[in-house]
């Protein structure tokens, strides 16, 4: 058997050959380039297609990745505003919340100047039972902060309710809306006096229902109803709401209306607790207990 002869020749070497045959095609393409044109006619018949169709596909893949680049600039852009939308909702949500307490605190100085006379704690409602309206709910201020049962509590125009029960660091509220209470009025323009009943059933339509108004009293639509002197809990002088449909009762004895609460029950969010109890007032009658 024949030994085979493995022949290695250098890459530098080829290198240096295709050089010199590059050189060479050159020179005759200058020397001969008549004799040479129909090749070149041929050739660039056959290539300029198919440089056309490289072009093409070259422009397809330079497009796709110029569109490649756009659109992760664009999703980018996209995150960035997203952020700057989300920051921005978020700042609006906080100044809007700012604004309710700016306009609740307003509210409650406008509040605290028409009773004056009478010391108070402000505080925010934590808690409030499962219904739509504001009947039973829960203050962040209890004994720690001077509050008792039975003290009286104020918002928006005028009257809310009474404590009823208190922690160290907490108070439950009953308000004039809950089925079990039962408020001593006065009509303001008259000093006629009235009771105002609590009834959830009737807040639906916006009112609570006012009873034992005299068949001969002058009352008219509109007039202002406060708690009267004869309450054993409430304060004296404190508005309630508004009287309306007004008209005379099964008994043919007295009259019966409908009372516009002066406080919205379906939105508070800050209250004022007198710390003085209606007890501890000097020289009152208590004819009528809540």
């Amino acid at each position: 058997m024949r030994n085979k002869i493995k022949i290695t020749i250098q890459p530098r070497y080829i290198l240096m050959l295709c050089s010199v045959f590059c050189l060479v095609l050159i020179i005759l393409s200058f020397k001969y380039e008549e004799q040479i044109s129909p090749v070149k006619t041929a050739v660039g018949t056959v290539m300029t297609p198919m440089q056309k169709g490289i072009n093409s596909v070259g422009q397809l893949v330079s497009d796709k990745i110029r569109s490649w680049k756009n659109m992760k600039k664009l999703q980018a852009e996209n995150e960035r505003l997203q952020q700057e939308v989300n920051e921005l909702e978020y700042n609006n949500k906080i100044l809007q919340k700012d604004k309710y307490e700016l306009d609740n605190l307003r509210e409650l100085y406008d509040l605290d100047k028409n009773y004056a006379d009478y010391p108070k704690v402000a505080a925010h409602i934590i808690s409030k039972d499962s219904s739509n309206w504001f009947d039973l709910f829960t203050i962040d201020k209890g004994s720690h902060d001077g509050i008792q049962k039975d003290m009286n509590v104020i918002a928006g125009a005028g009257l809310v309710g009474l404590v009823y029960e208190v922690g160290e660091n907490y108070a439950k509220i009953r308000s004039i809306i809950d089925d079990k209470s039962n408020i001593s009025g006065m009509f303001l323009e008259t000093n006629e006096t009235c009771i105002v009943e609590g009834n959830l059933n009737t807040m639906e339509e916006g009112y609570l229902p006012v009873e034992m108004i005299d068949k001969k009293s002058k009352i008219k639509e509109g007039y202002e109803i406060v708690t009267s002197r004869v309450s054993s809990k409430f304060l004296p002088g404190i508005l309630i709401g508004k009287i309306s449909n007004l008209s005379v009762d099964s008994t043919n004895m007295t009259m019966t209306g409908q009372l516009k609460p002066a406080v919205d029950f379906s939105s508070l969010n800050m209250v004022l607790v007198i710390t003085e109890l209606k007890v501890d007032l000097p020289d009152e009658a208590y004819m009528y207990d809540e």
